[in-house]
Formats: C-alpha cells, structure tokens, sequence
C-alpha cells in the first residue's frame, strides 16, 4: 500500500498512548536485539532504543514512503530496512509490534511465526487495533458496498484478521510462552468533530480502498464516508473511543 507519513502523523499524539502501554510489557534491559516491526516513520522506533540502552534496534517496514522518513531517524544502534513482517527472520531478544499487524492476514499461524523468532529469554510484545465495530470503520465497508463504489471496487470489502484477545492468549499457551499477557484496552481520544475522525481513517483504513478505486471515484466515497460520520458523531468535540488490543509473552530460557 502506498502510505503518506504526513497524513499518518497528523494524530501522532494520540497513536503513541498505546505505544508507551506496550512498552510497559517489555523488560527494560540493556545490550538487547531488537526488532520493530512496521516501524513506520521511525520515531517510536527510536523511543524504544532509548529505553533499551545499548541494544540493537532494527526496523522494518514495507512502505517506501515510510521508511523515506525513517532512514532520516538513524543513530548508532538503530537501522531501519524495507521488509514485509511476514519475511523476517533471526533470532532476537525482543519482537515488537505496535499496530502493523493488521496489515498481515492469518494471525492464527503469524502470531506463531513471531514467537519463533525468539531467543531464549526474549519476549513477543505486539500492540493492535481491534475497532472493527465502531462507527469509523463499520460505515466505512457500507461506503463501499454501495453502488458506484460498489461496482469500483467490484465488491471487494476489507477483511481485518484481528483476532478475539482471549485467542491470542491461547495461542501464546499453545506455544509454549510464559509471562502472558493480553488485553483490550479503549482509547479516549476527543478529536475537534466528525471530520477529524475522517482524517484520521484516511491516514489508515481508508488506504487499500483509496489504491482500489479509480482516482475520480475517491472524493465521492470519501464525501459519502463523511455524510455517514457526521450524522453517527455530530457533537463537536467528538469522543472517538478507539479499542486496541496488547499481548505479550516470553519464550522459556
């Protein structure tokens, strides 16, 4: 997907709450190997080497235009490369994810593929948002599924894989992790109205049916998609509830 780093950081308040909750689940040691997947722009990677002290700190992504800003956030002990989660390989003493693995379909088998990419001791500690029942995101498959949109994106619909937070506690069980932990957690954001709850989508969810859609077709699903918003959230401010879930676990030394 083709991604705007300046759209994405419009909220970078709001998205980095979670990220200091997910750092929480992490043993702050030094001298550690890292990665972090779907780093994005970079900056919460280098929060994280800063909290880590003298450990490797690698991040991946898969979006050119992401990694264009990250590679500006560089330091001794922090790299930035162009991968997809999914091809990672190696061995670390940390795995982190802080909402990227949404992009990435079957949790059930990657959820699995991350911890195996543990040393002994390390720790799977991943972050991802689960709002698939609110407003801004419901209206936005009602969007598509209508008409002209409908035919433009010939009938496809977006397909999160998150899964039940309980499973991901099970599946963590199944591998044999200790130290578990996995929870929902809602975010209070209070945004100035409705059409900032579009902004915000467009930096994210709207993206794969923005790359589906020929481009005159764009403007009109998103004046649709607003016309929704505004009648489900019209006072001003907005309370934009966003629900994410955290786990984590640690492979046995």
């Amino acid at each position: 997907m083709t991604w705007d780093p300046e759209q994405y950081l419009k909220f970078r308040e709001q998205r980095s709450a979670p990220f200091e909750d997910l750092l929480a689940l992490v043993p702050t040691k030094p001298g550690m190997r890292v990665i972090d997947l779907g780093c994005g722009t970079g900056d919460l990677t280098r929060r994280l080497a800063d909290v880590l002290p003298d450990s490797e700190v690698v991040g991946v992504d898969s979006s050119s235009e992401m990694l264009k800003k990250a590679h500006d956030r560089a330091q001794r002990g922090v790299t930035f490369l162009a991968q997809r989660i999914e091809d990672v390989e190696g061995q670390w003493d940390l795995v982190f994810s802080n909402a990227a693995i949404q992009w990435v379909g079957n949790h059930e088998s990657l959820v699995r593929q991350l911890f195996s990419l543990l040393a002994p001791g390390g720790r799977l500690a991943v972050q991802v948002p689960s709002n698939t029942s609110h407003p801004s995101q419901t209206l936005i498959a009602e969007t598509a599924r209508e008409g002209a949109m409908r035919d433009g994106l010939k009938g496809w619909v977006h397909q999160w894989p998150v899964l039940p937070v309980a499973r991901y506690a099970e599946i963590l069980f199944e591998v044999g992790a200790s130290d578990i932990i996995a929870l929902d957690k809602v975010y209070p954001h209070v945004l100035p109205d409705w059409d900032a709850v579009v902004e915000w989508m467009a930096g994210t969810a709207l993206i794969p049916y923005f790359e589906r859609l020929l481009a005159d077709l764009r403007p009109e699903f998103l004046r649709r998609y607003g016309e929704k918003i505004r009648e489900a959230m019209p006072d001003r401010p907005v309370f934009f509830g966003f629900k994410r879930t955290l786990f984590a676990g640690t492979r046995p030394e």
